[in-house]
């Protein structure tokens, strides 16, 4: 009997597609054209039946990032919309496909973007949007099972245990679409409209604005977007897409990355620094004097910029940020702290409840620099984060003043650390789930500890260690057989100290390596 659950299952990241779209030495091959097509006809499907329309009078926009496999991964998709009128998009970002289905100039049902981020050169996967915003778990889990059922019937009517491309036969050609044109546009106008320069032409005159993109796909923020309204570039690197990523791994959390960028702006005497990852829905930036504000400090950054217009606010993050960064919050900014999961859907979609519900949260934002504001649809956008941040500066040194002094008051924790355990046992997912119960009861046991309530994710504890004070947090990885804990002291050596008392429970966990 015909079976390829497994095969498209095992794709399922959250709430995108990923797998290796080419092999390697170290990978095998687990994503085919012939899978991206058979999920993009799924979606199609899941179109069709939310806008109440027929496959035929869909309008679905594709995009992709810098990534060598980008034009097959593109033919594979285009074939599985065959079905729909498809507007190819071209070399683009993930956050002007999310804007694809909203702005009035394209206004697409739905739009597929084709990347995996800042994972190695050999990955691939899909994301994807529909006027509701990117798509639930479930609604991905849906659409894969919806893909399975065609694959399988289709392989049985033509007697294989194969799996085929889809019959593309009678598919209207892709319509050539400058997207990216369309979101240059809306951004230079949020720019001119979020500055108060008197020259609206420029409003971004006398400002040395630095750019990394990481040969990923978001080089256009420099050229088409700052220096279009006045702003000077120099020294900008890595803009040229390259999807081998020859010069450093597109990621703002990356050590090696935010050390190229804050060595190019100490180098050009810039006014500040942007870097980006590959599909440019996240970003971090290094103040003129190298200092990098990425992770705790980009969240403390933005959140000031949120305060001023809504003070008293939520800002929802991760579970891994610091305490220094929750009393920035509460008690130099006024506004309240919701330290929610991992994964920057379930960040956003927080956000999202909390405004639902009667409350107000204008920010939404994970460490790894997803981050999402309500005025921009919760959409997590690296440029739409620049664009806060630079908007600020160019009004502060207009009076004088430096975007560095906004967070001087944030504190760091003394050290930070993070060990990922790996489990050895095939269920991993219940292995896990006991041993997170099991070191619950042993934190509880021990006066070092205190469990930290309300708690989203994992365990988490506060410890005193003879005065060494911090927090540790254990928790299951989003998707594979990991348990990462992260763990911060506000003294020298508290790190250590806690790794001393946690090693006796460790020690009895011999397939937790």
């Amino acid at each position: 009997m015909v079976c390829f659950r497994e095969a498209f299952t095992k794709l399922k990241n959250g709430n995108d597609v990923r797998g290796a779209f080419i092999a390697t030495e170290e990978e095998k091959q687990t994503f085919t054209p012939e899978l991206a097509a058979w999920i993009a006809k799924a979606f199609a499907a899941f179109l069709a039946e939310k806008e109440k329309k027929q496959a035929g009078q869909l309008r679905i926009g594709i995009g992709h990032d810098s990534r060598v496999s980008a034009p097959q991964l593109k033919a594979a998709g285009i074939t599985g919309l065959s079905d729909c009128t498809v507007y190819d998009c071209g070399l683009i970002t993930t956050p002007a496909m999310f804007q694809s289905v909203i702005l009035p100039d394209s206004s697409f049902d739905g739009a597929i973007m084709l990347t995996a981020s800042h994972l190695p050169f050999n990955r691939n996967g899909m994301k994807f949007f529909t006027k509701s915003g990117a798509l639930s778990s479930a609604e991905l889990t849906g659409i894969l099972d919806c893909a399975v059922k065609m694959a399988e019937e289709y392989a049985a009517q033509h007697g294989t245990e194969t799996l085929l491309m889809p019959d593309a036969s009678g598919g209207q050609e892709p319509v050539q679409f400058d997207m990216k044109g369309v979101y240059c546009a809306h951004m230079r106008a949020l720019i001119k409209e979020n500055t108060h320069s008197a020259d609206q032409d420029a409003p971004l005159k006398g400002l040395h604005i630095l750019v990394d993109s990481g040969n990923g796909a978001s080089g256009f923020f420099a050229t088409d977007i700052l220096e279009a309204l006045g702003a000077d570039i120099s020294g900008s690197q890595f803009l040229e897409p390259d999807g081998m990523f020859p010069n450093h791994v597109p990621n703002p959390e990356n050590k090696d990355a935010m050390a190229s960028v804050r060595e190019a702006v100490l180098k050009a005497g810039a006014d500040l620094g942007v870097i980006f990852d590959c599909d440019g829905d996240r970003a971090a930036v290094v103040f003129s004097d190298g200092t990098e504000v990425n992770r705790n400090a980009l969240i403390a950054l933005l959140a000031v910029i949120v305060s001023e217009k809504a003070p008293g606010s939520w800002v929802v993050t991760d579970s891994v940020t610091s305490d220094e960064l929750g009393v920035f919050l509460t008690e130099k900014l006024g506004m309240k702290h919701l330290r929610f999961k991992r994964g920057y859907k379930n960040v956003i979609d927080r956000g999202i409840k909390l405004n639902e519900s009667g409350e107000r949260c204008e920010l939404a934002i994970e460490t790894s620099g997803h981050g999402a504001f309500k005025e921009n649809h919760f959409s997590d956008d690296g440029a739409y984060i620049a664009l806060k941040i630079i908007c600020r500066m160019a009004d502060l040194m207009q009076e004088g003043k430096r975007i560095e002094d906004l967070t001087a008051d944030l504190k760091a924790p003394a050290e930070a650390k993070e060990i990922r355990y790996k489990i050895t046992e095939t269920d991993f997912a219940a292995y896990g789930k006991q041993a997170l119960e099991d070191f619950r009861a042993f934190c509880e046991s021990a006066p070092e500890f205190e469990i930290v309530e309300p708690n989203y994710e994992g365990v988490r504890v506060n410890y005193d260690i003879n005065g060494k004070t911090g927090w540790v947090l254990l928790r299951m990885s989003l998707h594979d057989p990991v348990m990462p804990m992260n763990l911060e002291s506000s003294v020298p050596g508290g790190c250590e100290a806690v790794l001393a008392v946690l090693k006796n429970f460790f020690d009895q966990k011999t397939t937790l390596r």
